[in-house]
């Protein structure tokens, strides 16, 4: 999954009790579930136990029908291992017990995420390959982890084209993407049917239009419960101040096709059902460094590494917040049609972009309005109970 996997410095551990706390009366209290057929899906990060204190028992899993547990990691050898052995038994025990507390949580364990890629091509590439890939990630995490988990996440980023340098790649990703989805989808049966019941199968998306090009989403969303559309980081690496992940486009937007109603409108075009769809949401934002104060900084040349301790290369929502931004120079804008936030320090020229819970509300609502299939976000231990207790108030069942 694209996203910042350094967040969670230890100037914040000061807020981990409270978050707990604050987590910890949800659970004590627990609110309605997420309407039927809405997903509220939350990535975990593994290593956020350790860097960022977040404790699986106290997960809000009364605000989620789904967890993704990130990452499985896929070896060169083409077969599926766990990403740290030592720390992934003690989170799958955790997870273990958190389901027993809310038995309409789903788990699935994620597959491979932005560093974890390298070798899907070549995983993909033959039937055998394909084959094996499944057969051994069903041995190491369902066979090894009996009734911890309901599914499997696939997160290659990218087929084709578009992840780190070092991945691996062909033109034949695009097919094999699909066929490797199809492997997934008959091995996953084949144990359902055994054991009688059924797992859930997805994947993680690109929302850039250069990288959906690159799947063949008209066949592929047949093997699939639902596609994870990561509608952020559009402009991760820009040399202008933009949006981290807007709603729509806007007036002078030199990147109108970069977007999440723009994204969504392509995979329905494609013929991917509403239903099918989730809506990624960023639980961090980006800093940018150098921007000149016209338009308060918007769309303005900027430098996407010099933001430092505001942003660069990510900075979790809870991290900023317990930063206090406005007492640093900070003054909050937001921008009518994009429906986003961002923050601007005209003095020292830096610029952030983010979401908060006024613009993650409006993206719930479109969830709602549009008719698909729910939200999921990166990740659960960048928010302080905020982000998704607006998400919640919007998708809850009434």
């Amino acid at each position: 999954m694209t996203g910042p996997a350094q967040f969670g410095r230890a100037r914040c551990a000061r807020r981990l009790g409270a978050l707990a706390l604050l987590w910890g009366c949800a659970q004590s209290a627990p609110a309605p579930v997420p309407a039927p057929g809405l997903r509220v899906a939350a990535y975990v990060a593994s290593w956020g136990v350790r860097s960022k204190g977040l404790r699986i028992a106290d997960i809000p899993a009364d605000q989620l029908t789904h967890v993704f547990y990130a990452f499985g990691h896929v070896a060169a050898d083409g077969r599926s291992a766990l990403g740290d052995s030592g720390l992934d038994s003690a989170n799958f025990t955790e997870l273990r017990l958190l389901k027993r507390r809310f038995p309409h949580l789903r788990t699935l364990i994620s597959l491979g995420g932005w560093g974890g890629s390298r070798y899907f091509s070549d995983a993909a590439a033959t039937p055998a390959a394909r084959h094996e890939l499944v057969r051994s990630t069903i041995d190491c995490f369902f066979n090894r982890f009996p009734g911890v988990l309901d599914g499997i996440d696939v997160d290659w980023e990218f087929p084709v084209a578009g992840g780190l340098p070092e991945n691996k790649y062909r033109a034949e990703d695009k097919r094999n993407y699909t066929l490797l989805m199809a492997e997934f989808r008959d091995q996953l049966d084949a144990l359902g049917e055994r054991e009688g019941r059924r797992y859930d199968l997805t994947i993680a998306a690109s929302a850039r239009p250069w990288e959906i090009a690159n799947l063949e989403l008209a066949d592929l969303w047949r093997h699939l419960d639902w596609i994870n559309v990561m509608t952020y980081d559009y402009h991760s690496v820009d040399t202008i101040a933009h949006f981290n992940a807007p709603l729509y486009a806007v007036a002078g937007d030199p990147t109108p096709e970069l977007n999440v109603d723009a994204s969504m409108r392509l995979f329905l075009e494609a013929g991917v059902p509403a239903t099918r769809l989730v809506v990624g949401i960023p639980f961090y934002g980006r800093g940018y460094a150098g921007v000149a104060a016209g338009r308060d900084g918007l769309f303005q040349k900027a430098e996407y590494s010099g933001a430092g301790e505001w942003g660069t290369g990510g900075i979790d929502y809870r991290v900023l917040m317990s930063k206090e931004p406005e007492r640093h120079g900070f003054r909050r804008h937001w921008h009518p049609e994009a429906k986003s936030p961002w923050l601007y320090n005209a003095e020292t020229q830096v610029w952030i972009s983010y979401d908060d819970s006024q613009s993650v509300r409006l993206k719930a609502e479109y969830v709602r309005e549009h008719g698909l299939g729910g939200v999921m976000f990166w990740e659960l231990g960048g928010d302080d109970g905020t982000l998704l207790g607006a998400i919640h108030r919007v998708l809850r069942m009434n």
